[in-house]
């Protein structure tokens, strides 16, 4: 069971100007092959799917304990996604004067034709994100060795589209990500390292570029969060510390394991975009459920 609680991992900053073509590039980081969709599921199969639980408890608990956190990282990039969209069209209720003119010089239209002017399950061409992409061999070294690829791949498209936009929401989140996504890289790496006596964490970082050549992830690095790894789950998942210990292979500080969750923040209250029928439901009072939740003593 998955526990959700209704904060995000980080604040997102207001973008400088709305970007439908900087949304369509942040796609690709959500639905893309090395996607966030595609971390998600690869470890939530992979957790579902282990075998030899009992004895192998502290590399499923890992996998496990990196799962949840791939939820929030859906989120994150959701969220940059529909601020950058926020406000490319003109809003009203009028259809006749083609308030959605300008999804027409956007290069992907489906975020105004299949949503309301949000973020899809695609990669940066409108493709839809697919199952094939998951990747649960059931052997746990392939599995530990696809995901330590997997999240070197993720990071080598982050630094690019982060070189594509320079919008402080996208970037913002793209140094969020390769901070947190570095944790996951270590993880695998020293996971591979206990199972195999092999010193992948000698690889690191992939590609070579460190994350001090992005001031964007130096803020969430002098916060240490380049050091702690979650278990997302205030009591269970607690071998993973069996692999998540010493220090980190750049720069030497020690690792920090944590039972629980991030605090986070309140995630961003969209706009309504009336023009796109989002979320409609014009009839609605809220009043009425004020009024239900005074008489039932609950605070809203």
């Amino acid at each position: 069971m998955v526990h959700r609680i209704d904060r995000m991992a980080i604040a997102l900053p207001q973008p400088n100007n709305p970007s439908p073509n900087d949304a369509a590039a942040v796609q690709e980081l959500l639905g893309g092959k090395f996607g966030e969709m595609s971390t998600l599921m690869n470890y939530t199969y992979q957790s579902f799917n282990f075998r030899g639980r009992k004895r192998l408890r502290p590399f499923y608990d890992l996998i496990a304990s990196i799962a949840g956190e791939e939820y929030g990282h859906i989120e994150v990039v959701s969220y940059a996604i529909n601020l950058l969209l926020t406000g490319t069209t003109k809003r009203g209720k009028d259809p006749v004067p083609a308030p959605l003119a300008n999804g027409t010089d956007a290069r992907n239209t489906y975020h105004f034709i299949a949503s309301g002017q949000s973020a899809l399950p695609v990669d940066s061409m409108g493709m839809p994100w697919t199952g094939a992409n998951v990747f649960s061999s059931g052997n746990l070294k392939l599995d530990l060795l696809h995901n330590f690829f997997l999240e070197c791949g993720a990071r080598a498209n982050k630094m690019r589209v982060y070189e594509m936009v320079d919008d402080p929401t996208a970037r913002t989140m793209i140094g969020y990500l390769l901070v947190r996504g570095g944790v996951h890289v270590v993880a695998y790496a020293r996971a591979l390292e206990k199972l195999t006596g092999v010193e992948v964490t000698k690889l690191v970082p992939i590609p070579d570029l460190s994350n001090d050549a992005f001031p964007e992830a130096v803020k969430f690095q002098n916060e240490k969060l380049h050091l702690k790894m979650f278990t997302f789950s205030q009591n269970d998942f607690a071998q993973a510390s069996q692999i998540w210990n010493g220090n980190h292979p750049e720069d030497g500080q020690p690792l920090e394991f944590i039972q629980g969750s991030p605090e986070g923040v309140a995630p961003p209250d969209l706009d309504e975009e009336p023009q796109l029928n989002a979320p409609g439901a014009d009839d609605f009072d809220p009043q009425m459920f004020m009024d239900v939740a005074k008489k039932m003593g609950v605070k809203m």
